[in-house]
């Protein structure tokens, strides 16, 4: 694992004046680099090969009607996102006094030994922790969550054990970033959707046997958008939203009796492939606060230094009696990749004005800067 002396050694080196925040060409690109340009700090985005052009074409920096355009300063084009690991690149970033912020592109695509043993940039956040978003590992999510005592779906250890709607998430066989759910009530309904899905090639035995099989919650679902700051001290909730899926949304239009005509030609699927603003009613707030509280303390000391910057808990709202209780099932350790969260009121609320996650990165960066404290918010 690299150690803080190494990284510190690499900050030791930057000239603070002339900060660069960099992220992988994906998923939250544009959040992270508007957010920081609102700040008035430099960018890069590291491109794959084939997946530039909205970076380099559509949002790069330039000037028309006489203002100033688009959010990215600078591309780095790679044959694969994985190239970043190379030294050559690495050198690059450095030179350009590069913060770098880490979303669930970069854990996909740039193996978790590599981000933590060979990228000597300095991160935003506890790189440590993302390796815990993966459910095959001892100290994962889940872990975590039992660990901070917050409330989570039942898992069963065993397909022959399922009583109950229980959704199996298990990854599909050519994307495996990606995963195939399918329900089931019994055993018997267990077996004959995974030998149907298997026989279509969406998804493998091997994967049925490491899948996660989860009593579904019936509730409102929400993502909890937090940021907790080491230099604060304190936890904010910078939004709340709730996600758009393919090809389940689509189906969820139709009337019941057409799902079903519709279902024996194609399979529901639970692709993100977006986010949408929500509210959520006062009261519900203590609770909300209260759970992200715990998450960071456990955190921090299962996985020193514990959560940095951004991360969401994602779960739903279960109606009482007595009253409304909060289960999640599922945790973002980085950006969560909803820009759309700056559309609610609550940054509002706090700083004054509508604050997006990627802004809320710029100014912790900016503010530790000034602090002298930039080795507190990077790992």
């Amino acid at each position: 694992m690299i150690t803080h002396q190494q990284i510190s050694g690499v900050i030791s080196r930057y000239h603070p004046e002339e900060i660069t925040i960099g992220t992988l060409g994906s998923h939250s690109t544009l959040d992270i680099c508007k957010g920081a340009k609102d700040e008035d700090i430099q960018t890069v985005a590291v491109c794959q090969k084939g997946r530039e052009e909205p970076y380099e074409r559509y949002y790069h920096i330039r000037k028309s009607f006489g203002r100033i355009c688009g959010v990215i300063d600078k591309t780095i084009i790679l044959d694969k996102f994985q190239d970043i690991l190379n030294e050559n690149v690495q050198k690059q970033l450095i030179s350009m006094n590069t913060i770098f912020v880490p979303h669930r592109s970069f854990s996909v695509y740039v193996p978790y030994d590599g981000i933590e043993n060979r990228f000597l940039v300095p991160i935003l956040g506890s790189r440590n922790l993302l390796r815990a978003e993966e459910r095959n590992i001892k100290k994962n999510q889940q872990f975590l969550l039992e660990k901070a005592s917050i409330r989570t779906p039942h898992q069963f250890k065993d397909y022959t054990e399922i009583d109950r709607l229980t959704v199996v998430k298990v990854n599909e066989s050519k994307r495996r970033y990606e995963r195939a759910f399918f329900y089931a009530t019994n055993p018997k309904e267990f077996e004959a959707r995974s030998i149907a899905l298997i026989k279509k090639g969406i998804i493998t035995q091997e994967a049925v046997d490491k899948a996660v099989l989860e009593e579904f919650i019936v509730g409102a679902q929400y993502n909890f958008n937090f940021f907790y700051s080491p230099l604060l001290g304190e936890l904010e909730l910078l939004g709340t939203d709730a996600r758009r899926q393919t090809n389940l949304d689509g189906l969820l239009r139709l009337p019941a009796n057409e799902q079903l005509k519709v279902l024996e030609h194609i399979k529901a699927q639970n692709i993100e492939v977006g986010h949408f603003a929500t509210t959520i009613r006062e009261s519900l707030l203590e609770n909300i606060f209260k759970l992200g509280e715990r998450f960071v303390e456990i955190t921090k000391s299962e996985y020193p230094p514990g959560i940095i910057g951004p991360f969401a808990l994602q779960g739903a709202i279960i109606p009482g009696p007595p009253k409304e209780d909060i289960a999640i099932f599922d945790v973002s350790l980085r950006v969560p990749g909803s820009p759309g969260t700056k559309f609610t009121h609550y940054t509002e609320c706090n700083w004054g004005y509508p604050v997006s996650t990627g802004r809320r990165i710029a100014m912790e960066v900016k503010e530790a800067i000034k602090q002298d404290r930039l080795e507190e918010i990077i790992t």
